[in-house]
């Protein structure tokens, strides 16, 4: 390796990327298209980072099978900064073995944290929790320890662990600042940024509040019954009820658990589940019908008694019941909770991460932008969408270890 190409690849570990094109911007051989490949990713330029990426891929030779999988990990990471959830994770899976067996831990440590994220991405946050446990950051450099905790903080953030997330992502300040990347210092802030949001809102006694993610952990380990209307279940210390495939039941608990201890209304109830403003004797019927489905699925938890106007929900462990809502109460607000991170996302990948069709996503994405709350970018297949940035979890971290071995 000559010496242009080593000082650019320490440029990019260092997370310098003008310094590495400085050096390389006018060389088209393999190792500096590689090379220049991840400069442009680090800079926001994925089409072309990729495009250049994959011209490295072809140049080197079938001999250099370690240099042709790193191109691989490279494109798979650009790949996912660029919100394109459909990459193969074969191919990704294929190169981290090529570089296990030809003794480059790191790049293949790095591709196992590639296929990781994708998980998580995608909601397998179990995968995702068991991929991660298998891999030791001990021996890692400190940009890839950085990484192992922010995905560690990542799975403890959806599971609702926020001791666990703090613990992470203290961690993964220690290990940056070690690296000495400021955009991954910068990565790390932006990740501790959440714990400092509101997470949901509590809404008890008509009176409703924003709690951070520590103040839901909290109320999810008490007695009170919660009906947590972010997962869509109903839930106490000791047992929880998922009523994420049955939403005329959901609908039918979050308005008792929102009114209690009063009762609510049967054309409220009516209203509320069936989205009729006008109630007759088949919608009342079939409230009956509904109550009793309710009452036999919350057995355990709760009774749903029936009062002279309507009925009230009667807890039988607890004399507490809550109501856990999203923080912003939207049609799409699982979409606008994706696009929150500040990344720029396909539709395609929308879809993927959300388990909808791509045309459902689609018409989501029409309406909010007709609303101002998202905006596209590009045209064609390369359309994508995004929101004004905001403090967020997990952007991308293109901060690979150099892709020629030094």
């Amino acid at each position: 390796m000559d010496s242009l190409i080593t000082a650019a690849a320490r440029a990019l570990a260092a997370g310098d990327p003008l310094g590495a094109l400085n050096r390389i911007a006018l060389r088209d051989d393999a190792p500096a298209l590689a090379l220049r490949g991840i400069a442009l990713a680090q800079l926001g330029d994925f089409a072309r980072a990729r495009a250049l990426v994959r011209g490295a891929a072809r140049a080197f030779g079938p001999q250099e099978a370690v240099a042709r999988a790193r191109c691989v990990v490279a494109e798979a990471e650009i790949a996912l900064a660029a919100r394109d959830l459909g990459w193969p994770a074969r191919a990704l899976d294929a190169a981290r073995a090529t570089l296990a067996a030809h003794g480059d831990p790191v790049n293949a440590a790095h591709a196992g944290y590639l296929a990781i994220r994708h998980l998580l991405l995608t909601g397998r946050v179990d995968a995702a929790g068991h991929a991660l446990a298998a891999l030791d950051p001990a021996p890692l450099p400190p940009a890839l320890r950085a990484a192992h905790e922010l995905i560690a903080a990542g799975i403890a953030l959806r599971r609702l662990h926020a001791q666990a997330a703090r613990a992470a992502l203290a961690r993964a300040r220690l290990a940056a600042r070690d690296a000495g990347i400021p955009a991954l210092l910068a990565e790390v802030e932006h990740a501790g940024a959440v714990l400092d949001t509101p997470a949901a809102r509590v809404v008890a006694h008509g009176e409703s509040r924003p709690v951070l993610l520590d103040e839901v952990e909290t109320l999810l380990a008490s007695p009170a019954l919660v009906v947590d209307a972010c997962r869509h279940a109903v839930r106490d210390a000791g047992h929880a009820v998922s009523l994420a495939t049955r939403p005329v039941l959901f609908a039918l608990a979050r308005a008792l658990a929102e009114a209690w201890p009063a009762d609510v209304p049967r054309d409220t109830l009516i209203a509320q589940a069936f989205r009729t403003r006008h109630a007759d004797a088949s919608h009342r019927a079939r409230l009956r019908v509904e109550i009793g489905r309710l009452r036999a699925l919350l057995r355990a938890l709760a009774g749903v008694q029936a009062t002279p106007r309507g009925f009230v929900l009667a807890p039988r462990n607890t004399r507490e019941v809550v109501l856990l809502a999203r923080p912003v109460e939207d049609k799409h607000a699982a979409l606008l909770a994706c696009l929150a991170d500040g990344e720029s996302w396909s539709s395609s990948a929308l879809a993927l991460a959300l388990g909808a069709s791509q045309r459902t996503v689609q018409r989501a994405l029409d309406a909010l932008a007709a609303a101002g709350k998202v905006q596209p970018c590009g045209h064609g297949r390369a359309r994508r969408w995004m929101t004004p940035p905001v403090p967020g979890f997990a952007t991308a971290l293109l901060l690979p270890a150099p892709l020629p071995s030094e």
